[in-house]
């Protein structure tokens, strides 16, 4: 629960605007921002088809049939999955 606080306080204000609190997980443009602006800007990962692949392995188990992706569940997600909890430490 502390690590989705923090991710929920990295999101910032947008988590407050109801178009960029979520993710819109069938467009494109969306979940390459997810991938440029948090996986290699915040988490500093290093580009590569394995950054997709994670965004859609949380897509598909955050639900594709979920019509609101929470943006901060879904960075949580994606921290999780890459073991980076220490960037929100």
């Amino acid at each position: 629960m502390d690590l989705l606080t923090a991710v929920t306080i990295g999101c910032g204000p947008s988590i407050y605007n109801a178009d960029a609190s979520t993710v819109a997980g069938s467009q494109e443009s969306e979940l390459e921002t997810v991938k440029n602006n948090f996986l290699i800007k915040k988490l500093g990962l290093a580009d590569g088809p394995e950054l997709m692949d994670a965004i859609n392995s949380v897509i598909e188990t955050y639900g594709r049939s979920e019509r609101n992706k929470y943006r901060a569940v879904v960075y949580y997600m994606l921290t999780k999955h890459f073991g980076k909890e220490s960037v929100y430490s």
